[in-house]
């Protein structure tokens, strides 16, 4: 894994609860090739529309046999669960790199936002290197998790299937940079780290 010099450090490990393991069926990695796949985006059949929601198909290629489609543990979530597709053992304050083996398609004028899930930080003090992470529109590779293992003596273990991180897709503004020679005022100035107070 990246970040993973030499072995990894010894320990009995701490297994992911039962929970975090996949509960659906794994889909081989070629399935849909050659076939015809549905838009990218585009609302979804049998859903009224809901203020500050919007329904979009994503496409993800599965590109290993342990590869899993991402799916919500309930209605209605914002995050998609990402499954590890490899296992890995991290040592404690190590970082490691994680496989989902899948390759996602973000509709234009969107962006992936890899998140971590807060059952795992708060059992296990797993969290994520550059949380959030960024997945822009144009990338086709492997999606990947950069995680990190706080706990201070206990290794922690990841088996295929085992939910890792979330994926949440929102949309952004195209923003242009340009020179000013003044910004407009507002009511906090520079007021920066603590300025608001405890």
């Amino acid at each position: 894994g990246e970040g993973a010099q030499g072995e990894v450090a010894e320990g009995s490990g701490d297994q992911p609860d039962q929970g975090d393991r996949a509960e659906q069926q794994h889909q081989p990695a070629g399935q849909g090739a050659g076939q015809q796949l549905p838009p990218v985006a585009g609302p979804l059949p049998g859903r009224a529309p809901r203020v500050g929601w919007a329904a979009m198909r994503l496409r993800f290629r599965l590109l290993d046999d342990a590869a899993i489609l991402p799916s919500r543990a309930h209605e209605g979530d914002a995050g998609l669960d990402l499954h590890a597709s490899e296992p890995a053992r991290i040592g404690p304050g190590e970082r490691w790199q994680v496989g989902t083996g899948l390759a996602v398609e973000i509709p234009d004028g969107h962006a992936g936002l890899v998140l971590p899930r807060s059952g795992l930080a708060r059992r296990h003090g797993i969290s994520l290197v550059n949380s959030p992470g960024l997945i822009d529109s144009g990338y086709r590779g492997e999606l990947k998790v950069l995680l990190m293992n706080n706990d201070p003596a206990e290794s922690f273990r990841i088996e295929p299937g085992d939910r890792i991180a979330q994926l949440m897709v929102v949309p952004f503004a195209v923003a242009t940079p340009v020179a000013a020679e003044e910004l407009t005022e507002s009511q906090r100035g520079t007021g920066g780290f603590g300025s608001s107070g405890r």
